[in-house]
Order: C-alpha cells, then structure tokens, then sequence
C-alpha cells in the first residue's frame, strides 16, 4: 500500500532506501488492516504523498510542516493546512491568512487550497500522512514520522538553501536537526486559536521568507490565493 512508485523520480531516488526498511512494511500492514475493517482513512491513498508529488526536491524553496491531515470528509488531499477544492477554512488557516495579509499588505485568499503555493516550490509536508475519520491523530507512532523525517534531512542536505516555516512544538522538534548556516529556519507558536496569539499572529514568517529567498537568488514566493490559482 505504501509504495516507492507513487512517488516522482526526484523523491524516489533520495527516499528509495526507506522503502526497504521494516518500518515501512509495518506501516503498510497497519493501513491494510484499518481498511479492512470499514475504516475510511483520509486522504485518499493516491495523495498520501501528494506534497512530494507537487513540490519535487529540486523547486524546494520553502517548507510548511504539519501535524496530520484533516480528518474531516473532503477537506484532506495531501498538502498540510490545504482544504481540497478549497472548501471551508478551518481555525488554524484563518489564522494563517490573517498573518499572511498583515505581513504582506495583500488581498485576503479567496481559496483555501494551496496547491498554488506548492507549485511555486513551497513543500507542504505533514508530519504524519494518513488519518481515520473523525479521529485527529490517530495514525501517529505507525511509521510516518520516520519517512517525514527522511524527507525533512533530504532537504536538509539538498544543494540550495531552503526556508523552513516550523509553527508549534512538534514543527519545531521535528526540524532541530536543521542546518541553521546554510538554511533559513523560521519558528512560531502554532497557528491555532489556541496559540496564535502567543506570538504567530505578527511573526511576519512570510516576508522574512520572501526576504531570505531574494537575498540568496531563489526568487519570491507569491503568497497571494486568488480565485484564479484555485
């Protein structure tokens, strides 16, 4: 079920080595199991790697890190904090356009799908990459975490220097090992209501990206999500 070839040539030639490692295996048996037994497993299984699919390693500029896919029916397709189809914004992505527009002075996103960002180079990885319906976390400790990893030291290691945008704790853990000399690593608290306001609302995460990407040549981001990107 978890599968080498459902991901792009780039990914697979620097993650092929995690695909024969045991981890993988049991993962893939875990999520045979939940289906199953009728449980409906969000995002659908060909989006489970569709940030690395959007975004090869090659036109990484920047990287969002999340938690694990929205558990909700139709919200979910791969990309963290994006809504498929741009539905509903939930809490945390309001909170996320309201800092965008205070930062950057722009128009508020009339889409919340951001498949307009990961076009551009902007990785949207969550830490975990598949969920059960209506039971937030419920994948965690199955395996994920060690192949997010991978992917997170194969930017790491990459040839250019990299935006990390790492909101709330486990963003942060998850990016320590992060080569702070050669990469730009930009920490907040999490962008839930719970915590925005404890210093993400006015971090200004993305004009210091935008700043970081000019001053070593990789060009800007356009953060803007109008209805013509959605």
């Amino acid at each position: 079920m978890v599968q080498l070839g459902a991901l792009g040539h780039e990914w697979r030639g620097l993650l092929d080595d995690e695909f024969l490692k045991p981890y993988l295996s049991e993962l893939s048996v875990f999520l045979r199991a939940e289906r199953a037994a009728g449980k409906e497993i969000f995002p659908a299984e060909s989006e489970y790697f569709a940030a690395l699919n959007a975004t090869p390693p090659s036109s990484v500029r920047a990287v969002v890190l999340g938690q694990d896919p929205y558990h909700g029916p139709g919200q979910a397709h791969g990309l963290s904090f994006s809504i498929k189809g741009g539905g509903r914004t939930p809490p945390s992505l309001r909170n996320i356009f309201r800092e965008l527009v205070s930062d950057l002075g722009i128009a508020a996103p009339e889409s919340s799908d951001l498949t307009h960002w990961a076009g551009q180079g902007v990785l949207l990885l969550n830490n975990v990459l598949s969920v059960e319906r209506g039971s937030a976390g419920s994948h965690q400790g199955k395996g994920w975490e060690h192949f997010t990893d991978a992917v997170v030291r194969a930017v790491n290691q990459g040839e250019y220097p990299v935006v990390f945008m790492l909101w709330g704790s486990h963003a942060q853990r998850k990016g320590a090992a992060i080569d702070r000399s050669r990469h730009c690593v930009l920490q907040a608290p999490h962008p839930s209501p719970l915590s925005a306001h404890r210093g993400f609302l006015g971090c200004g995460h993305f004009s210091r990206a935008n700043a970081f990407l000019r001053a070593h040549q990789r060009g800007e981001v356009d953060w803007s999500l109008s209805s013509k990107h959605a």
